[in-house]
């Protein structure tokens, strides 16, 4: 598992606005705790393929169908970064390239207000 991979996940449970069930996710975490065993705290995007979701701004990454071996279009919500344990991801889907992988990075960063120099 590495930066960049594409996870089925299990988002269960989950309140309020936050992205449930079964989904897509962004492996975003480190390289150094991904590739570690031992290591159970996996930082995630999740993916979504609301149209609503798709129209939040600057914080969303469209995902064409295709991409990272993914079937329909999606959006990556940068906006709900959050950690799973290892246990929720199930198979991989696929790997993003690095441009889009850089897109997500961008968004993450207008998510929580830091600029990149």
């Amino acid at each position: 598992m590495k930066r960049g991979d594409v996870f089925w996940a299990n988002l269960s449970p989950r309140s309020g606005s936050e992205q449930t069930g079964r989904r897509p996710v962004i492996i975003l975490s480190h390289d150094a705790f991904n590739q570690t065993p031992t290591w159970r705290s996996i930082i995630v995007i999740p993916l979504s393929t609301s149209t609503t979701q798709a129209r939040r701004g600057p914080t969303v990454v469209a995902v064409k169908a295709g991409i990272a071996g993914l079937s329909d279009d999606c959006s990556a919500l940068c906006h709900q970064i959050t950690t799973l344990d290892r246990a929720k991801l199930t198979d991989k889907i696929g790997e993003l390239p690095l441009d889009v992988l850089s897109q997500v990075e961008r968004a993450l960063f207008a998510a929580v207000g830091v600029e990149r120099r």
